[in-house]
């Protein structure tokens, strides 16, 4: 932020901020506040349920703690990228809404969808095959090693559904409507995943597994839902 700082207000930059041109404008200030507290919303919903999984996890022993915790890692690991296409996406939609251009708005969505869709759709095929050595690098514990590689193989069935789920609801938050992602958080993780995933796996005793395939299922259900709702073009008209 310092670099920046430093570089915008000195003379090589192309853009030049000057101390006259720095003012304090309460209204855009009050108008970020409120598009970003649908955003903290998200993040705290979808964190605050990755604890309540971790804690359905930990009941079946520290192996499958454990393996469950380095396989989330290796997955957040691999979806970095992801959210960068994500990330550009929701720019193109907040550009190309600003130019009063929806169509290709929506045009930059289906795009950086695919484009996502693919590339997690090779990650999910590497997991498939070689996720006990991927495992192996952070656990010499075999009963670890093979939750692990459970986890890793299981969840990344839900890739492809994710990779376009995750640049449509970012999509949603480029176009200023936060308050659609967050209702979407809340019933997929909270009134969805959490109860299918205990429901599974402790009522009916099918142990870490179905925990695992709660993931990759609530994940794929919210990226099915979330298509649908932005194919209905209401986000078209949000105004910030």
């Amino acid at each position: 932020m310092l670099y920046q700082l430093y570089y915008l207000s000195g003379e090589k930059g192309v853009i030049k901020i000057h101390k006259e041109n720095i003012k304090i404008d309460w209204g855009i200030i009050t108008r970020l506040l409120k598009v970003s507290a649908g955003n903290i919303g998200q993040f705290l919903i979808s964190t605050a349920s990755w604890l309540f999984m971790a804690r359905i996890i930990v009941t079946f022993g520290s192996a499958a703690f454990a393996g469950y915790q380095f396989a989330i890692r290796v997955i957040i690991f691999t979806i970095l990228p992801s959210w960068g296409m994500a990330n550009a996406a929701a720019t193109l939609v907040g550009q190309n809404l600003g130019a009063q251009k929806p169509e290709r708005a929506e045009q930059s969505v289906w795009k950086a969808g695919f484009l996502n869709m693919v590339f997690l759709g090779l990650i999910s095929i590497t997991f498939y095959f070689v996720s006990d050595p991927i495992m192996r690098i952070f656990s010499s514990n075999e009963e670890v090693i093979r939750y692990g590689a459970q986890c890793l193989k299981i969840v990344a069935f839900g890739y492809v559904f994710y990779g376009y789920g995750m640049v449509i609801v970012q999509s949603f938050n480029g176009a200023g409507d936060t308050r659609t992602p967050t209702i979407l958080n809340l019933f997929g993780y909270w009134l969805f995943q959490i109860p299918l995933a205990y429901l599974l796996a402790v009522q009916f005793g099918l142990g870490p597994s179905a925990v695992f395939w709660a993931i990759a299922i609530a994940e794929s259900v919210m990226a099915v839902v979330a298509i649908v709702i932005f194919r209905q073009g209401k986000w078209k008209g949000v105004k910030i």
